[in-house]
């Protein structure tokens, strides 16, 4: 059954003194993909700012913008509406040697390597190994997630944007960012493709129409087995219409919701908000 979600993506930068001038990078405009379509999207800036858009190397829409005149604060709103609808079912897996001859001779090289972000030590490789042995693609993506979420408790506040896939797994703790970067480093060490997904995940399967709900961002794993599919290990499912894709990349740097620099004094951290509300 499809779902039509309107999403309020908000984030506020207040600075500790006025900065003299920012440059912007905003990632939060869904995309268009089968099973989702983005029927409206804006993004708006205040103080009011002018607004380019590009696609960006990874398929993700950007949209940049630069405020020359001094601001005590910034406000970026994204609002869109997307259809989405459940996945089909699970084609066949396709046979490891299948995988590992596409990796080598594609662009899905740049997905079986590790980053900075997800890198981990041989020995958390062969856990993995361990759990995932006589296991097809599709059957390794799950069981490596599962052993990832049994280990990483789901606690916001633990960890910041810039923590590792092997801290969160020494910390047994972590957010959405964290899981998603450790399955993706155990993934990739077992020869299978895997990319990072930044979105939307609505809070409530069974969400009651026209009535807003408070949610966040979200992140989520697509592994390669003859196309990709996306999986959610903090969740323990398979990405659905309840999931909504704005990018996808390596990892989080790849797809930060906004990034910029300015100058002036250093503030304190964004404050972010997230609205849902279920139209159809």
């Amino acid at each position: 059954m499809t779902r039509r979600l309107r999403i309020r993506h908000t984030t506020r930068v207040s600075y500790a003194q006025a900065a003299v001038s920012s440059h912007n990078e905003v990632r939060m405009t869904p995309l268009t993909l089968p099973g989702q379509t983005t029927l409206d999207s804006r993004v708006t800036i205040r103080p009011a700012a002018t607004t380019w858009s590009y696609w960006d190397y990874w398929g993700t829409q950007v949209t940049a913008f630069e405020l020359m005149d001094p601001h005590a604060d910034l406000t970026i709103t994204a609002s869109s509406l997307v259809e989405t609808a459940p996945p089909g079912e699970l084609p066949e897996a396709p046979a490891w040697g299948e995988v590992a001859e596409k990796t080598a001779t594609s662009r899905l090289l740049e997905f079986a390597n590790p980053t900075p972000r997800t890198t981990v030590p041989p020995k958390l490789v062969k856990k993995a190994r361990k759990a995932a042995a006589g296991l097809d693609p599709h059957e390794t993506a799950v069981a490596v997630s599962s052993l990832v979420a049994d280990r990483v408790a789901y606690l916001p506040g633990v960890t910041g944007v810039n923590t590792s896939a092997t801290e969160a797994w020494d910390q047994g703790a972590g957010v959405c960012q964290d899981i998603a970067h450790l399955t993706i480093a155990l993934l990739r060490g077992l020869g299978l493709p895997t990319r990072y997904v930044s979105g939307y995940l609505h809070p409530e399967r069974e969400a009651e129409l026209h009535r807003p709900v408070a949610g966040q961002s979200h992140a989520w794993i697509e592994y390669w087995a003859g196309d990709w599919h996306g999986y959610d290990p903090t969740n323990r499912t398979r990405a659905d219409e309840s999931h909504v894709v704005v990018g996808r990349g390596r990892d989080y740097d790849d797809v930060t919701p906004h990034k910029g620099v300015y100058r002036g004094v250093a503030g304190g951290p964004p404050e972010v908000t997230v609205e849902f509300t279920r139209v159809g």
